[in-house]
C-alpha cells in the first residue's frame, strides 16, 4: 500500500513549528480531574484532531480523494489515526469527526486505540478515511516524513513536544521564554494541492493549536 502510494502521489512536504504551551498547560491542569470524571487519560491527540478538522472545513481540498482524473470532495471528515501494534501499524478510522466535540474525540480516540491494540477492530473500521494523522512523537521523534495513505491526498505527522527556550517579541523588546514546542509535517499530493494551499492549511492548524483557549 505504501509502495503504491509513492508510485501514485507526487509527495510534497511542509513543516511548521507549533507552540503547544497553552494545550500542555491545559492537559496538566485537568488530566487528574478528567480521568476521575471520564475514566480516560487526557492526551494531546484529540486537540490535534480537532485542529485538523477545523482547518479542513476552511480548506476542503485537503479532505478530498483523487480517482484517476476526478477529484472527489468528501462532506464528512473521517480521520485515519495511525496506531502502533505489535510488529506493525494499523490505521483505524474515526468517522464524522466534523460533528464531534473535544470530549467526543477524546472518547473515540481512547476507544479505537484500545480496541486496535487488543485486536478487536473490524475490517470496516480500517477503511473510509478522508485524511490521516500519524504521531511519530510518541516514540520521541521530533520530525517525520510520512507516506500518504491512499486514497487520501494528505497526511499530517506529529512530532514530540519538547520544552526549550524561544524568543518572543513583546512591547518591551525581545525576551527569551521557556515554551513547549512541537513540529508538524504535512505531506500532500502535488497533483491537486499546490504549495500555497498546503502551507496555508498547515498554518491554519498551527493557529488553532496556539490560540486554544481554556
Amino acid at each position: 500500500h505504501m509502495r503504491h502510494s509513492l508510485d501514485t502521489s507526487a509527495h510534497v512536504y511542509v513543516m511548521s513549528e507549533v507552540d503547544m504551551t497553552s494545550i500542555v498547560d491545559f492537559v496538566t491542569e485537568h488530566e487528574e480531574s478528567f480521568f476521575k470524571k471520564e475514566g480516560l487519560k487526557l492526551t494531546y491527540t484529540p486537540f490535534i484532531i480537532l485542529a485538523t478538522v477545523q482547518a479542513l472545513k476552511v480548506f476542503p481540498e485537503m479532505n478530498a480523494s483523487l480517482n484517476n482524473d476526478t477529484v472527489i470532495y468528501h462532506k464528512q471528515v473521517n480521520i485515519g489515526l495511525a496506531v502502533s501494534v505489535d510488529n506493525g501499524l494499523m490505521v483505524p478510522t474515526l468517522v464524522q469527526c466534523d460533528e464531534k466535540s473535544l470530549l467526543g474525540l477524546c472518547r473515540d480516540v481512547s476507544d479505537i486505540a484500545l480496541r486496535t491494540r487488543n485486536k478487536k477492530i473490524s475490517p470496516d473500521e480500517l477503511q473510509g478515511s478522508t485524511f490521516t494523522i500519524t504521531n511519530f512523537g510518541v516514540f520521541g521523534a521530533t520530525i517525520g516524513t510520512p507516506i500518504i495513505n491512499q486514497p487520501n491526498v494528505a497526511i499530517l505527522s506529529v512530532g514530540a513536544i519538547h520544552k526549550r527556550p524561544v524568543v518572543k517579541e513583546t512591547e518591551y523588546g525581545d525576551v527569551v521564554v521557556i515554551r513547549s514546542m512541537m513540529y508538524l509535517t504535512l505531506a500532500y499530493d502535488h497533483r491537486i494541492i499546490d504549495g500555497a494551499y498546503g502551507t496555508k492549511y498547515l498554518q491554519k492548524i498551527k493557529t488553532f493549536l496556539e490560540n486554544f483557549s481554556h
